[in-house]
């Protein structure tokens, strides 16, 4: 696997987890009940993004490690994956 593989490869499996983190401990503002005006009341009201963005990339390089192992140190292919 290249570098420019793997570099590939890491940032479409961070754009996922990120995806999959996002909805982690999110409390809405109706749920708070402190809906500010002109704003949605679903909106968060403390989105941790700094956490979560961290959370993201600890889980990333853990899949990306999977990944790695299986296709970089392993040379297996995706046929292999078939049973």
């Amino acid at each position: 696997m290249s570098l420019i593989s793997a570099v590939a490869i890491y940032f479409v499996l961070w754009w996922l987890c990120l995806f999959a983190v996002l909805p982690w401990r999110v409390r809405g503002q109706h749920e708070d009940g402190a809906v500010e005006p002109g704003t949605d009341p679903g909106a968060p009201v403390r989105p941790l993004l700094l956490k979560k963005a961290l959370a993201t990339t600890v889980l990333a390089a853990i899949i990306f490690i999977g990944v790695y192992l299986y296709f970089g140190v392993y040379e297996l292919t995706l046929e292999d994956l078939m049973i």
